[in-house]
């Protein structure tokens, strides 16, 4: 008898250790949600967004969820420097697919904002909070030219081993030399997006990357662009692209033989730096 009550009671400890790890599992799920979303275009506020690299989880992100909470005050706490912070704070939602609906329909601006590169989320039964940052940039860069050439190196040595972009599968590709054409482009269209604080492959006069390449002069039949914003050094931005399918697929593209790169910063942007990456097949 004293066998078999033992064996209950550990059966008993067993599955609540099984359904601590389930609820505990929902927010990485969740978070998983989120950046499949943003890697996809998607219609938000009448407008198409653009292909986003995943948000970077922070554990300094994860908040109390019950209680007001002031965020500023938080983070600094955490040590986390902050430049802009936001907080949404979800009631209901029994896990975190119910959770994603209810981040879609209404806080799609947010979730779809490219300043953001950092997240936290926490949960409390059925209370959540996901909270999206963009940390102070360390001042340490080169100049546009210094880090696009930074770039190039970090791209070459992803593009030296074979590698799955999504459900693509890529072989080791030759890498790729710079192009000063492309490179001034590219710079061209950073300092576009800062200044004129938006995020898009569409310049303001509704040019491509094609387009702006031409009219740079490059002479060239094939044209990919990656950009990024937020991101304070060329290993983040490279890292954001790895991990999006459609950024990787330019990255390890066999067809590109060249590539001009470079960033631009304005304090008064909402993302504060932007990143612009070129390829050219001649």
């Amino acid at each position: 008898m004293g066998v078999n009550s033992f064996v209950v009671r550990l059966a008993a400890w067993s599955l609540g250790l099984l359904a601590t790890a389930a609820i505990a599992a929902e927010e990485p799920q969740l978070l998983e949600s989120i950046n499949a979303y943003r890697s996809q275009v998607q219609r938000c506020a009448g407008q198409a967004s653009e292909e986003l690299p995943p948000l970077a989880a922070d554990s300094r992100l994860i908040l109390p969820v019950v209680g007001a909470v002031d965020l500023q005050q938080a983070l600094a706490a955490a040590a986390y420097p902050m430049v802009n912070v936001q907080a949404i704070s979800l009631s209901g939602p029994r896990d975190a697919p119910s959770a994603m609906k209810v981040l879609q329909e209404s806080f799609c601006q947010t979730l779809l904002d490219p300043q953001f590169v950092d997240i936290g989320v926490s949960r409390l039964e059925r209370d959540w909070r996901i909270v999206l940052a963009r940390p102070l940039l360390g001042g340490r860069l080169g100049d546009w030219q210094a880090e696009g050439q930074k770039l190039l190196e970090q791209i070459n040595a992803e593009r030296a081993q074979p590698r799955q972009c999504g459900a693509q599968t890529f072989a080791a590709a030759a890498p790729l030399v710079w192009n000063a054409a492309l490179g001034s482009v590219a710079m061209a269209h950073s300092r576009a997006m800062a200044n004129g604080n938006y995020f898009a492959h569409k310049d303001r006069d509704g040019r491509t990357p094609g387009d702006r390449a031409e009219l740079g002069g490059y002479v060239g039949g094939t044209i990919g662009e990656n950009i990024a914003a937020g991101r304070e050094t060329s290993r983040r931005v490279v890292d954001g692209w790895l991990a999006s399918p459609g950024h990787c697929a330019n990255l390890m593209n066999p067809q590109f033989r060249e590539l001009g790169a470079a960033y631009a910063v304005d304090p008064q942007s909402d993302a504060g730096i932007y990143w612009t990456a070129l390829f050219g097949a001649p």
